[in-house]
């Protein structure tokens, strides 16, 4: 698969590592022409520096690797040459405070999905740290880490689907875009907690037997 990558800065490390290994073409996109060579050499693997525009128009999939607000921006720069593609966001709004910078509007996603409406839009790779991303694979007693993806297009997620894999991790079916703004506000949540008040934040969720309550049972609203 071909895959462009918007932006030069950890995310982009992280993930487009795994995906070169994999065997994927990888194009790293960035402004800076001298981080997007940095970047591609790191990588290695075949991997090649170029422009943003070029990156877009290369990948049949294209992650934006891009701070909240820059994304946005740069999709509609690059609506035209993103049209068609599945353009993966990986984005978390999250601000002083661990405040959502969303605030209640559309999510990062959706708003990528307004700059480029012809682009097919999936969220997924935003819930951990990108130390996370770079393991090999990322386990945890012995069990892969879950990936939720959420995205309209069918054929989209799939793809998404497949690059997952190749990170080592189990994709999980998040829903439509709509819920893109629910892992957003989720990763906003869990980063207060293990950052701010250094709280497990996996012990907030029951074992999957218990989810409908002790005794199966669906809880009361």
């Amino acid at each position: 698969m071909r895959i462009g990558v918007l932006g030069t800065g950890n995310m982009a490390d992280a993930l487009a590592t795994h995906w070169t290994r994999a065997g994927h073409e990888v194009a790293i996109g960035g402004r800076d022409a001298h981080r997007a060579e940095r970047l591609a050499a790191r990588i290695g693997g075949g991997a090649k520096a170029v422009g943003l525009r070029e990156a877009a128009e290369f990948g049949e999939v294209v992650l934006a690797a891009l701070p909240f607000g820059a994304g946005a921006v740069v999709a509609q720069e690059l609506r035209e040459s993103l049209a068609g593609r599945v353009l993966l966001d990986c984005s978390n709004p999250v601000g002083p405070g661990f405040r959502l910078l969303t605030e209640g509007g559309p999510s990062a996603a959706q708003r990528l999905a307004a700059a480029a409406p012809g682009a097919h839009v999936v969220k997924a790779f935003n819930l951990c740290h990108e130390d996370v991303w770079r393991m090999r694979p990322p386990v945890f007693d012995g069990r892969p880490l879950a990936v939720p993806v959420c995205g309209d297009d069918e054929a989209a997620v799939v793809r998404v689907h497949e690059l997952v894999r190749h990170v080592g991790c189990e994709p999980l079916a998040g829903g439509g875009l709509e819920r893109a703004g629910l892992l957003e506000a989720t990763a906003a949540l869990f980063i207060a907690l293990w950052v701010g008040e250094g709280a497990d934040a996996q012990a907030i969720a029951p074992p999957l037997a218990y989810a409908a309550g002790p005794t199966g049972r669906a809880l009361d609203g």
